[in-house]
């Protein structure tokens, strides 16, 4: 059985505390579709499935190293 992706809504602020990142690098990867979420009224909203995936991917935020 897989789990129901939104089951648990979780703002900005509890998002953050999962993953270690910042609420700001958060909401830019959603506006960017990297993580699903939705913005209401002015707060966006995720789930707990989709920051954990996103962090699953092991992606590295940040500047990427200059090839030689």
């Amino acid at each position: 059985m897989t789990q129901d992706p939104f089951k648990d809504l979780i703002n900005l602020e509890e998002a953050s505390k999962i993953s270690g990142l910042s609420s700001d690098h958060l909401r830019r990867l959603m506006e960017k579709g990297t993580i699903r979420g939705r913005k209401i009224g002015r707060d966006w909203i995720t789930t707990s499935y989709f920051v954990k995936d996103y962090m699953d991917q092991n992606i590295k935020p940040g500047r990427k190293p200059k090839e030689p």
